[in-house]
């Protein structure tokens, strides 16, 4: 259900259930968390996904089992903003729920025109994931974040943009190539540079989060 490559300096992992539009499974997640947590010689991670969405979150019964309190979705977006190298979110369709935290997590998000996102937890009667938004505060905002988390609103691609949520709108067909060629400059980089760079943009967000 996650395909895994590792080309050279470039790690990526395909969420591959698209009959169940993505949604993720415990053992799906813990596989995700391993995967990320082996990831720091890479350069780049990529994390996309197969079919027309994303991720709807997660698996509805396992959800209701208790997935939706369970603390591997903090283990896998801890293990993706640890990286050292550049973590890119290319999303091939529409992202909601729990699954918003491994998009929040990546340094860059990149997404189809038809995508939208969505993080319905309030309605369901669960919290969010405790670092979710804290994440997306920085990114968006804390009115646009209460917009999403308590209003309940499906944002499109678009507004998604003009927000911050995402950083660039890709067609289908170029999506992971243009992630790829995002990577290109820090892949060329030393290892050293590239994530000392990183490691001064999350000081600085810090300080402008302060």
């Amino acid at each position: 259900m996650i395909d895994y490559t590792r080309e050279g300096d470039i790690w990526t992992a395909t969420l591959n259930r698209p009959e169940k539009a993505n949604s993720l499974t415990h053992d799906m997640l813990v596989s995700l968390a391993e995967f990320m947590e082996d990831a720091q010689a890479a350069r780049t991670v990529i994390l996309t996904g197969q079919g027309k969405v994303f991720s709807a979150g997660a698996d509805l019964d396992e959800a209701r089992a208790g997935l939706a309190v369970s603390d591997i979705w903090e283990r896998l977006s801890g293990a993706i903003a640890a990286l050292p190298g550049l973590s890119i979110c290319a999303m091939n369709g529409t992202l909601a729920g729990g699954a918003m935290g491994m998009a929040l997590a990546s340094d860059l998000r990149i997404a189809v025109p038809t995508a939208k996102f969505f993080y319905p937890v309030m309605k369901l009667g669960f919290l969010p994931q405790p670092s979710d938004p804290g994440r997306m505060a920085a990114l968006i905002g804390p009115a646009r974040t209460k917009l999403i988390l308590m209003g309940g609103q499906k944002i499109t691609a678009d507004d998604a943009l003009m927000f911050g949520l995402i950083d660039r709108i890709v067609e289908p067909e170029a999506l992971l190539e243009t992630a790829h060629q995002i990577s290109a400059d820090t892949i060329a980089a030393t290892p050293e540079i590239a994530a000392g760079i990183k490691a001064m943009c999350a000081a600085q967000s810090g300080l402008l989060d302060g």
